[in-house]
């Protein structure tokens, strides 16, 4: 009989939080989703790993940002939601969110007159911030501290900059992109707010931690259900001739340098628009053996689903990862990938873990690790961040800290925006570019001529 890593988990974490409170340490504890854990499972195996993180990047006009007024803001944010007034830790082996006050980090981050801009190749005219502000944010994202608060807001601009660069940045622990958009609407709300955002202690976070508690258990309960021998035997089917990179391949833990390149191609309309998620697994599938240069199956991870309908809108990880195995060879026909694709969707709730450990038992000689990621984003899902009545211009940074040797982002709007990132300690710039192109090539090749 199939055990669930999901009802183990909660065998442990509900010893602990039955003992919570009555010993030395008086806070409460809460559980975590699949996905956050995996990120905190990483964090304690390996105490040189860094914290996942998702930053968002604005331009305002210089002057805008009321650094006080911001900080108010972003701590009544933190009261709101338990993600970001506690620590996410580990506890006898067993991950939880461990509640505290709420706390997050405000400031601005010192950029130096002549500091060297961040090299963003491929980067030009693609809507990217350059100059020593955006290296100065970079270089503070990268020196995220693990013991830090989980939502960071870092302000820079040069001497003569017209505008003023701030990074919105979350520990992926605490938030998914449903959580983007409660983070940017929640902040402009606060900074609006006459009483300049700051409410009593403690009003409404009793509440807050109930319907969190609520939400992460109802997201508890879709995994262990999706964790069914059917999905384990589908997952082994699919994954079972994945295989790590060989060691020595490359550096370890998240990428400090990192490159970017960047294109746009026509919007895909009419019934050709399903096509465009299998197209760009197959594209980044193109890209990744273009520069792992071997002839195994590659692991290549990407983000889908989230809360359960029902689910009251908190901060938190309700994302599960997705795993598609990439073959050698050409571009397959994009029906076939398509149908392996609605496949993987029948079973998409099933946990990361799980679907690892199905792999291993068909044979695969996998950790886990993910040879690229790739997410699609929505962008008219997300309000926009609006302080003071002026709305922050979104930009996309290169540099910006990877999580797997590459990440293809890829935004469907007015156009099909494409962004290839890599790990510079690994991969040449020649190599990347190179590896890009291969990546257009194989878009075009599935959505026409016209992209």
């Amino acid at each position: 009989m199939h055990s669930s890593i999901t009802a183990a988990y909660l065998t442990r974490y509900r010893s602990l939080a039955s003992a919570a409170g009555t010993g030395p340490d008086p806070a409460p504890l809460l559980p975590l989703t699949g996905a956050q854990r995996r990120f905190l499972i990483t964090r304690h195996r390996d105490r040189l790993a860094r914290t996942d993180i998702v930053p968002l990047f604005f331009a305002f006009p210089r002057g805008t940002v009321d650094l006080a007024r911001l900080r108010r803001a972003a701590l009544r944010l933190a009261g709101q939601h338990p993600a970001l007034r506690g620590e996410f830790t580990v506890l006898r082996g067993t991950p939880v969110l461990r509640l505290g006050e709420p706390s997050v980090e405000v400031t601005r981050v010192p950029v130096e007159p002549s500091g060297p801009a961040a090299d963003g190749a491929g980067a030009a005219g693609a809507g990217l911030s350059e100059g020593p502000a955006r290296a100065a944010l970079l270089r503070a994202l990268l020196d995220w501290p693990t013991d830090g608060p989980a939502l960071r807001l870092l302000l820079a601009a040069g001497p003569g900059d017209e505008e003023e660069l701030l990074a919105v940045a979350l520990d992926h622990a605490a938030c998914d992109e449903q959580s983007l958009g409660l983070v940017t609407e929640g902040l402009g709300a606060a900074y609006a707010d006459p009483d300049g955002g700051e409410d009593a202690p403690g009003v409404g976070q009793a509440e807050a931690v109930e319907v969190y508690r609520a939400a992460v258990e109802g997201q508890l309960d879709a995994e262990a259900r999706a964790a069914s021998e059917v999905a384990q035997r589908h997952w082994a089917a699919r994954l079972g001739a994945l295989a790590d990179a060989p060691e020595g391949t490359g550096p370890a833990g998240a990428a400090r340098s990192t490159g970017m390149a960047v294109d746009r191609l026509p919007a895909v309309t009419g019934a050709a628009r399903s096509g465009v998620f299998p197209a760009l697994l197959d594209a980044v599938a193109a890209a990744a053996h273009r520069l792992d240069g071997g002839d195994r199956v590659l692991a290549l991870g990407y983000p889908w689903g989230g809360r359960p309908a029902d689910t009251a809108p908190v901060l938190g990880c309700f994302l599960n990862t997705l795993v598609h195995p990439a073959p050698p060879g050409p571009p397959r026909p994009l029906d076939a990938l398509g149908a392996d694709w609605w496949d993987d969707l029948d079973h998409a709730d099933t946990p990361y873990d799980e679907v690892v450990r199905a792999a291993r038992s068909a044979g695969a000689s996998w950790s886990g690790a993910l040879d690229g990621l790739l997410t699609f984003e929505d962008l008219h899902r997300r309000p926009p961040l609006v302080l003071g009545g002026t709305a922050g211009r979104e930009v996309h940074l290169a540099g910006r800290p990877l999580a797997a040797p590459i990440a293809v982002s890829a935004s469907h709007g007015e156009d099909l925006l494409v962004r290839l990132a890599w790990d510079r300690e690994r991969y040449s710039d020649t190599a990347a570019e190179a590896a890009f192109e291969a990546l257009l090539a194989t878009l075009r090749h599935h959505l026409g001529a016209g992209a």
